[in-house]
């Protein structure tokens, strides 16, 4: 009977899986055996790195101990250094107490035969010595301080003057002093005709009005108008020029020239005193304090026009802050306002300075500018760097060639008065003012001062020239002692 297709296929099958199973099992084997020779490798190999471990800790721990035994020794050689090294401090000290002693009893010894030979106990020569000793380092002092001063001096004078006179020379303004006339061009020559009128009559009328004397015979192609009072000269000089531009001259016409140069004397006083602002570079100034500021355009000092003073003063002032590095604004600001006090004298009692700053602080001034106001004239402490621009400003300003002048009795009251200010200090012989007061000579009585006082004595007399003397520009201090001794033969 034939075996069915199937069951062959199934015996076929188990043959496979069975050769299949028998292959896996001999790879597997195969795989095991070398997995055990690659084991028994590396067991080999972590059996020979132990020992080597364990041989180098062998080692480690001889060289340990050697180096234990060594540092035992040392310890033992320290301990026996240490008892060798007190026992050598004892032996110094003992030493000591004895040489303190034998030095005890030599400096007494000392002591005793220099008292005897000298004639001075040990507290009268150390007083002595004290005393040379301190005249010593008081003269060297002195001598020191001598040498220093002269040296700042030379070097701060130099810097100084390059300093203004670099400030002034780019401060190109006028210098001439004003006077109490006012000159007006004439457009022809028949003005002077219509000026005088018909038997003079307008020329009559024009001085009963304005209070101005009107001088036209004096010079050629002009008017001289005359008056000592700034105010009525400018509303005159207005009316003429407003009648010589209409060319109508008549009583009538002069009355109402005049009327109209009164009406605007408060424009033109607002226009002066912007127009001396934007000058001095100066801007952001309240509308009363630019009025007032152009009051300042009638006021004169020494001859001098004031606002044209303060204008002077902010540009200088404003050159010396840029070389020195102070703040521009506020050098200008200040020098420029610094007498507007001037404008209120008149009015309110009291020093222009102190009214000024008051004036400045009501309406809003920085303090710096204030202070700066108060302290042109050292009425108050100078608190600011601006605040000492502004003097110098003001000083050179005021000390131009012809910027000022002077009466010749108040001239020589002024030199008087600084000769009798230098001689009240103690010790000056005689005083002698040089250089229209720019320098004063001061001779004093050498057995009273002697050559370290001389510095101090010029130092004091020049503070007191400044706070007790009213005086444009600075004034010299030289001092001078002189010995003389002469004997007669025969």
């Amino acid at each position: 009977m034939p075996v069915p297709f199937g069951e062959i296929g199934i015996v076929v099958a188990l043959l496979i899986v069975c050769l299949v199973a028998l292959m896996l099992v001999l790879i597997a084997r195969r795989e095991a055996a070398a997995q055990r020779e690659q084991a028994t490798i590396d067991v080999a190999e972590i059996k020979n790195e132990a020992r080597a471990l364990l041989a180098d800790a062998e080692r480690r721990t001889a060289r340990l101990s050697e180096r234990e035994d060594e540092l035992a020794a040392e310890r033992r050689a320290h301990k026996e250094l240490e008892r060798e090294l007190q026992a050598r401090a004892s032996e110094v000290a003992a030493l000591q107490e004895r040489a303190a002693l034998a030095m005890s009893e030599a400096e007494q010894q000392a002591r005793e035969l220099l008292e005897a030979s000298a004639g001075l106990t040990t507290e009268e020569a150390r007083a002595e010595l004290v005393r040379r000793t301190v005249d010593a380092a008081t003269n060297e002092a002195a001598a020191q301080v001598r040498r220093a001063e002269a040296h700042a001096r030379r070097t701060a004078e130099a810097k100084a003057k390059r300093i203004v006179a670099t400030a002034v020379q780019r401060a190109a303004v006028a210098t001439s002093a004003q006077s109490s006339i006012t000159v007006l061009r004439l457009p022809s020559e028949e003005m002077k005709g219509r000026i005088i009128g018909k038997e003079g009559r307008n020329i009559r009328t024009f001085e009963a009005l304005t209070g101005v004397n009107v001088l036209i015979d004096d010079t050629p192609d002009s008017v001289v108008l005359s008056c000592f009072d700034a105010e009525r000269r400018e509303i005159a000089q207005v009316a003429l020029e407003s009648l010589m531009a209409d060319g109508r001259i008549h009583p009538q016409r002069i009355e109402a020239a005049y009327a109209e140069a009164v009406a605007s004397a408060d424009e033109r006083t607002l226009a002066a005193g912007h127009d001396a602002a934007e000058r001095a570079g100066v801007s952001g100034l309240p509308t009363e304090l630019v009025s007032t500021m152009g009051r300042l355009r009638l006021r004169t000092s020494y001859g001098q026009n004031v606002l044209e003073h303060l204008v002077e003063s902010a540009l200088i002032a404003g050159a010396i802050a840029a070389e020195v590095g102070a703040d521009i604004a506020t050098a200008r600001r200040a020098a420029f306002l610094h007498d507007i006090g001037k404008a209120l004298t008149a009015e309110q009692s009291g020093a222009h300075a102190a009214l000024g700053a008051e004036l400045a602080r009501r309406h809003g001034e920085s303090p710096a500018v204030v202070n700066a106001i108060a302290a042109h004239h050292d009425d108050v402490p100078v608190e600011t760097v601006e605040g000492v621009l502004v003097q110098a400003a003001d000083a050179a300003s005021a000390a131009r060639p012809g910027a000022r002048r002077e009466e010749l009795d108040q001239y020589v009251e002024r030199m008087d008065k600084l000769e009798q200010l230098v001689t009240a200090h103690a010790g000056v012989r005689r005083a002698l003012a040089m250089s229209a007061g720019r320098e004063v000579r001061v001779v004093v009585e050498p057995s009273e001062v002697d050559d370290y006082a001389l510095p101090q004595l010029a130092v004091a007399i020049a503070k007191h020239i400044e706070a007790d003397l009213a005086y444009p520009g600075e004034i010299k201090v030289t001092v001078v002692r002189e010995i003389r001794a002469s004997a007669t033969a025969g």
